[in-house]
């Protein structure tokens, strides 16, 4: 699944629901910690989307860019009819994702990732 999220404390949740609005589309929700999300879900959405955001991205556009070509090669073919290059093309770009957050744990190597799609020998 793709998602992008925007988190903002809760105080301040009326930003998110401009988005929302601006967007039309996506959910949010109140976490526990006093933050608030919204969330939008979908190849497809996540695509026209960041097609549209990218130019204004500037702290995670390396994690955009590359969402944005996984969410292309994944919107137009179903993921059991990706051939090899386009399965190998969408775990590079994982590991680039992966490569470009914060969070150290629950990151998969590039073996453990071929093997989760059934491209080991």
């Amino acid at each position: 699944m793709a998602t992008i999220c925007f988190y903002q404390d809760t105080r301040h949740e009326k930003e998110l629901i401009w988005i929302q609005k601006v967007l039309g589309i996506g959910y949010i929700s109140r976490r526990n910690d006093g933050m608030s999300e919204i969330r939008i879900n979908g190849f497809k959405t996540v695509k026209e989307i960041l097609e549209d955001l990218i130019p204004y991205i500037r702290f995670k556009r390396i994690q955009a860019k590359s969402l944005l070509e996984s969410c292309t090669i994944l919107s137009s073919t179903k993921f059991n009819m990706l051939n090899r290059e386009q399965l190998t093309k969408l775990v590079n770009l994982v590991l680039v994702i992966q490569n470009e957050n914060y969070v150290t744990k629950k990151k998969k190597t590039r073996s453990e990732l071929l093997q989760i799609i059934g491209l080991t020998p």
